[in-house]
């Protein structure tokens, strides 16, 4: 409900600007320790990717709620708002986006954590549980470029929207797409932002889609063995739509003005 975001909201704001919170039954604040408030911002910042990899990957219309909060939160304290794209970066370097190349020396392991993977004990986690955390912070990531928290001052620029955004889309169609992980960022990010990104560059969007369409969907498919088909295919069809539609689909789970009402 919109009331129990804005509850959640008041709290962390108060918590990093030193008031003090009651939590768990006790009255904390960040000014009883000289580093209390970098270590909550880097707490703070990490939970929120957390809940991308974890919440949002099993529950994608979660993505707005949290984006919503932690986009309001980066406003008044741009410190949590850094430390998050850091924590985001590490865990997920798609959405830089990078795709690490493996250097002399660096045991496989280690390759497979550059590339996101967790590895304990030397297994390395399943493909599947793999792409549905890297699908999770995409969404997140893509959900946070595009909202503002509905109660701030709107009189300064959002602190990372929308150009973001179109910089992460071109940056990713000039790089060699990778099988498997680039058609769902893409599609993830498509859906999430795709309606938001239409309206704010128009014409210039739609050759995009386009260029997708003709030249950077084939250079997936070549990559792409026969089974890894499925999040090619719901990429192929997206874009299909969308083009014929002339229309981009608003988010599942977008927050409506209803929404804050409750």
């Amino acid at each position: 409900a919109g009331s129990k975001l804005r509850e959640v909201f008041d709290k962390i704001n108060n918590l990093l600007s030193g008031k003090p919170v009651q939590t768990e039954g006790q009255m904390v604040s960040v000014t009883q320790h000289p580093q209390g408030l970098e270590f909550v911002c880097y707490k703070l910042a990490e939970k929120f990717v957390r809940h991308g990899e974890g919440e949002v990957s099993f529950h994608h219309d979660s993505a707005f709620p949290i984006a919503v909060v932690l986009s309001g939160i980066w406003e008044l304290h741009p410190r949590v708002g850094d430390i998050f794209l850091a924590h985001l970066h590490k865990k997920c370097p798609y959405s830089v986006p990078f795709y690490p190349a493996r250097k002399e020396g660096t045991s496989m392991e280690e390759y497979q954590r550059m590339l996101g993977y967790e590895v304990h004990d030397s297994k390395v986690e399943e493909q599947d549980h793999f792409l549905k955390r890297m699908s999770g912070m995409i969404r997140l990531y893509a959900a946070i470029i595009q909202l503002r928290w509905p109660y701030g001052n709107k009189q300064g620029a959002h602190p990372h929207g929308l150009s973001y955004g179109w910089r992460w889309l071109a940056q990713m169609l000039n790089l060699e797409p990778l099988a498997d992980v680039t058609a769902m960022l893409l599609l993830d990010f498509l859906e999430v932002c795709g309606n938001a990104l239409m309206k704010q560059y128009g014409i210039q969007f739609w050759k995009t889609m386009f260029f997708i369409q003709k030249s950077y969907i084939p250079r997936i498919e070549a990559v792409t063995s026969s089974g890894q088909m499925g999040c090619l295919s719901r990429l192929k069809n997206f874009v299909q739509k969308c083009l014929q539609a002339e229309e981009i689909p608003l988010p599942k789970g977008i927050l409506t003005p209803s929404f804050w009402r409750t």
